[in-house]
């Protein structure tokens, strides 16, 4: 198996400094270097977002978390006066993250409302109970990724394509009660709409447009025959009460739940298993067992804060002008935040903070879900995928590891999501 060389991006010669305003590349990349020139001029920096756009990016860890739950950081795109006065042409190609209504863009008491309907599908408990699916879906996936590899005639498959791909996306549509012929569809809408910061506005708002029908048509068949799935439920409590929730945000929350369901999670199975492929040792010292000095959640969260799935997400807007880290972001500001960065913040998480550890003391003490109240609702749901789905890789092959250089990795072309495109593997030394 080889990689496609048009989707292997140039490597270019990075610079040892940037300037403010950083005229942010839609075509993204790996971001750590880029991260630790930007801390360099502080724990919030300006940017221009494509498009021309001003905004703002917060990249310390404790500024972030402070940013994330300050009362007057706000989610509802409202409080963005440049949608609206002109300033942001109606093409932009990020308004998608502004225009969409669900949980994730609410504040407030519509927010605490939105996320009630979806929150007692994601508690510690409920999502407890998936574990035997998850296990047994895990097991058919790695029958079928070691079958990939015995028929390829150099032994490499692509790990994403075969396992951290629908694995995620199998449990989140099984939760959501989606049939199976939606979910290549699904995947390749939600990756041109959200993930990737290199499609054009034409090509946008094609997939949003298919996107919003593909979930109508989702909701109209849980309308016509529900189950027990989260989007009966949610239909259910639209139906009985439309105040509770219109048909906008329907679409919009079952979106926004599909696409954090697996999107997030894919990227973290597939960074996990780079990083213990490229440190021998931290693999080593799970397998080993060793007194309980480090497990499987230990590497989750070590990942999550060493290589976050998500780099830099849009979008949040100060309803004032707020100063953060001595940095004063003006009212109305579209800003991401910087959950690669933060995760590398030497200031907090010492100055090894950029190399991979998973017997780091303080496991845990990262941003990678977020923090406050729009802490992601999912969260306990990855942690489970990700830790059985590693545990249960390792342990049927031991001797896995990349058929390529790392740095060959086809790179995601987004400076939102934090993966790869393909991640080719042979599953023995042989």
């Amino acid at each position: 198996m080889s990689l496609p060389q048009s989707s292997v991006p140039p490597v270019q010669p990075e610079p040892t400094a940037v300037e403010a305003p950083y005229v942010i590349d839609p075509a993204g990349g790996c971001p750590h270097a880029l991260n630790t020139r930007l801390r360099g001029l502080g724990a919030v920096a300006e940017v221009v977002l494509p498009g021309g756009v001003p905004g703002a990016i917060v990249l310390g860890h404790e500024a972030l978390k402070e940013f994330l739950a300050h009362p007057d950081t706000a989610k509802d795109s409202r409080h963005f006066p440049g949608l609206r006065d002109g300033t942001v042409p109606a093409d932009w190609p990020l308004r998608v993250f502004a225009d969409a209504q669900g949980m994730h863009t609410a504040d407030g008491a519509d927010h605490r409302r939105l996320r009630a309907l979806v929150g007692n599908a994601f508690t510690a408990r409920q999502v407890e109970r998936l574990r035997p699916r998850v296990e047994e879906l895990t097991d058919t996936l790695l029958d079928d990724l070691g079958r990939a590899a015995d028929a390829s005639p150099d032994g490499v498959t692509d790990l994403l394509t075969h396992f951290a791909l629908p694995l995620p996306m199998g449990v989140i549509c099984e939760l959501l009660g989606v049939d199976p012929e939606h979910r290549d569809p699904l995947h390749r809408l939600s990756h041109t709409v959200i993930v990737s910061t290199v499609s054009t506005p034409a090509q946008k708002t094609a997939a949003v447009r298919e996107l919003v029908e593909l979930m109508g048509t989702i909701a109209a068949t849980r309308r016509r025959d529900p189950g027990e799935d989260l989007t009966s439920a949610l239909i259910a409590a639209r139906d009985a009460d439309g105040d509770r929730l219109s048909e906008a945000e329907l679409i919009g929350t079952l979106r926004l739940v599909l696409v954090a369901g697996h999107e997030t999670t894919l990227n973290l199975i597939s960074n996990a298993v780079r990083a213990l492929c490229t440190h021998r040792d931290q693999l080593a010292v799970v397998l080993a067992g060793q007194d309980g000095k480090a497990g499987w959640s230990d590497v989750v969260d070590e990942t999550l804060r060493w290589d976050s799935p998500v780099s830099w997400f849009p979008f949040r807007y100060p309803a004032r002008d707020l100063s953060i880290d001595g940095t004063v972001i003006p009212r109305g500001t579209p800003v991401l935040a910087g959950y690669t960065a933060a995760g590398r913040d030497a200031s907090f998480h010492g100055p090894d903070a950029d190399r991979f550890d998973v017997t780091r003391p303080g496991a845990g003490r990262h941003l990678a879900f977020g923090h406050g109240a729009h802490y992601c609702v999912g969260a306990p749901l990855a942690r489970l995928e990700a830790g059985i789905a590693l545990e249960r890789l390792f342990a049927r092959f031991p001797d896995l590891n990349l058929a390529v250089p790392e740095a060959d990795l086809p790179r995601q072309r987004s400076f939102i999501g934090n993966g790869v495109e393909a991640l080719p593997v042979r599953l023995s030394r042989a």
